[in-house]
């Protein structure tokens, strides 16, 4: 029963289709879960298109695509009933045409009634199929790649019709620059909201700088002569880090599958690193070993939400370069990775991508561009650990609160007129 207040929401992600990506759940969970305990009625639907995939291959090694979704639907069902939203998920598996979750006749009630869709990532394949809701919402959680995808009219039409079926546009970009392409839509900032009671901590931290990363995510985009890489583009601008810092000790949360068609420039090692210990026939998990960092596997420390969550308060701080088109795209792009570390009570020390115009920076988030200044910025860390941990959680509490970030998203969807 809601109260005269309350909206009923929508709420859509990739939480089923990622099981063992436990960071991945907390980015579309934090909404849904904000969201409900500001009093609204809130239902999660994954309807992105997207077949379950197996991270290893499968038993032959090389069958990617998942036959069955039972593990997927399990993890979102048990997710949903902890966090009290019981009964109002709904999940489609592709493969089979079939719904989990709500039934559908639950399905369509929910959907005329509902007051809101909050279309996370742009996680769902047709939103045009739910315009029976009164206000379809596109968060854009991938500055720059999402503006030059749009700008590219032929090359990707689905994508444009995608996002043309919402009624309003927002970013975690908070300060679009001229380096990104103007695609006639408004693009309101807004940032990831955290549930900061989900992340206090009184766990003394190991003497480790962590992240978790992949090397690359998806392919290169190119737009006006400039390209938009990933992380691997950056990372081996710092692939010297961890030695020139010891005995500080640097640790990435790294899968050793590597997408080679994905990369950019992937042969293009600095020249010492290829002096030093060669790159034909080494993936960029066993280079990083070779070069002082220490690797680990995610599917063992963080595969699940739980123990994402104690690998990120178990870290000193975190450490991280950003994809190379949110750099060359200057937008202030924030990870959502990094807010729970905030929220965590951990010093963040990330590359920067123009986030300073929206976030403070100096004590508790540290933005750096060059190699000198990601080791100068470890030294202050070092130095002034508990200042900068403080500070880390006071710009959680000020900028990331999900209280905050929700109740002013819905305040700008229902006071613009829109």
């Amino acid at each position: 029963m809601r109260n005269d207040s309350s909206l009923r929401i929508i709420v859509t992600g990739l939480i089923g289709q990622h099981p063992s990506l436990g960071g991945v759940t907390w980015d579309y969970l934090q909404y849904a879960l904000g969201l409900a305990r500001l009093g609204h009625d809130v239902y999660y639907f994954e309807d992105s298109g997207q077949w379950p995939y197996t991270n290893k291959g499968g038993p032959s090694g090389n069958d990617w695509v998942a036959r069955e979704c039972g593990t997927n639907v399990e993890h979102l069902a048990k997710t949903m009933a902890r966090f009290g939203l019981q009964g109002k998920w709904a999940y489609h598996f592709p493969t089979a045409r079939q719904w989990y979750g709500l039934s559908g006749e639950n399905r369509r009630r929910v959907i005329e009634s509902a007051d809101l869709l909050i279309n996370v990532s742009g996680t769902l394949e047709h939103p045009e199929n739910y315009r029976g809701v009164k206000r379809l919402i596109y968060i854009d959680s991938d500055p720059a790649f999402t503006q030059v995808k749009l700008a590219l009219t032929q090359e990707h039409a689905d994508f444009c019709d995608r996002v043309n079926a919402h009624d309003m546009h927002f970013s975690f970009g908070e300060h679009f620059t001229s380096v990104i392409p103007d695609t006639g839509h408004h693009w309101r900032p807004t940032r990831q909201p955290i549930v900061l009671s989900e992340w206090q901590s009184s766990m003394a931290p190991r003497n480790v700088y962590t992240t978790v990363m992949s090397w690359t995510s998806y392919k290169p985009i190119s737009y006006a002569g400039r390209s938009f890489g990933q992380k691997d583009v950056e990372f081996k601008r710092f692939v010297q880090l961890a030695r020139k810092v010891q005995p500080v000790a640097l640790e990435v949360a790294m899968h050793e599958l590597e997408h080679t068609d994905w990369q950019s420039d992937h042969e293009d090692w600095p020249p010492k690193v290829c002096e030093q210990v060669g790159t034909d026939s080494l993936t960029p998990y066993e280079l990083l070993t070779l070069l002082g960092w220490r690797v680990v596997d995610p599917a063992i420390v963080c595969a699940d939400i739980d123990n994402y969550r104690a690998y990120i308060k178990s870290s000193k701080a975190e450490w991280s370069v950003a994809k190379n088109g949110y750099v060359a795209g200057r937008a202030g792009w924030f990870s959502c990775r990094s807010a729970c570390y905030l929220a965590a009570g951990r010093p963040v020390i990330v590359q920067d991508t123009g986030f300073g115009t929206a976030l403070p920076t100096g004590e508790g988030i540290l933005a750096f561009g060059t190699m000198d200044e990601a080791i100068a910025a470890i030294h202050e860390v070092e130095a002034h650990y508990e200042r900068h941990a403080h500070a880390a959680r006071a710009i959680a509490d000020a900028y990331f609160d999900s209280d905050k970030v929700l109740q002013r998203l819905i305040e700008e969807i229902f006071g613009s007129g829109n």
